[in-house]
């Protein structure tokens, strides 16, 4: 192990991944772009639910953020996401590993998740992970979701992304949102249902 130089405390994790062969001496280096280590994310995931250092932590999340990390990565994050805070941005990192790693075989946790007022903003990308599903009920979450100030900027754009007919009323309200992107994302959503 003094042979390896990582940030600290990822050491247990980068000598785990150069016992199943990769030669990165951290996990953003891992993660840099081309890289593929789908053998490692078994790995990854069980580092997961034994890592106490929120930093690390973090890393690990990052590098489980890759859309061929599910099914495996998906319920391990779902579980993190509850039982973390955001503090230093954690929580939101999970949601975004979910968007990236969405999986319609957990559609109800996810979308329960993306309702859940509780998490604040931290839901944002769980939201705009909607556009992802083939659940046809998917766009009826997202029209909920256009009440919640929180994360209704994501659910316009996911709504965008999946074309729902159905949100004509509530996309045209958004048209009045004191955000700029969020008032372009509704007049693109409402041309895409055009």
């Amino acid at each position: 192990m003094n042979d390896i130089v990582c940030p600290p405390g990822q050491e247990s994790i980068i000598a785990g991944l150069h016992e199943l062969g990769y030669s990165a001496n951290s996990l953003a280096e891992l993660r840099q772009p081309g890289s593929r280590y789908r053998k490692a994310i078994p790995f990854l995931v069980d580092a997961l639910s034994t890592t106490g250092d929120r930093k690390t932590l973090q890393e690990i999340v990052l590098t489980l953020s890759k859309s061929w990390a599910k099914p495996e990565a998906t319920r391990p994050l779902i579980d993190l996401f509850q039982k973390v805070d955001d503090r230093d941005g954690l929580q939101w990192a999970i949601g975004s590993a979910l968007c990236s790693t969405w999986d319609d075989s957990e559609f109800d946790d996810l979308v329960r998740l993306a309702k859940d007022r509780r998490y604040g903003r931290s839901r944002e990308m769980i939201v705009l992970g909607l556009a992802r599903s083939k659940r046809p009920e998917a766009g009826d979450v997202l029209i909920g979701l256009l009440d919640d100030p929180d994360v209704n900027g994501h659910a316009v754009n996911a709504l965008r992304k999946l074309k729902v007919p159905a949100a004509r009323a509530g996309l045209e309200k958004m048209l009045d949102d004191p955000r700029t992107w969020v008032r372009k994302e509704a007049r693109r959503a409402l041309e895409a249902i055009s």
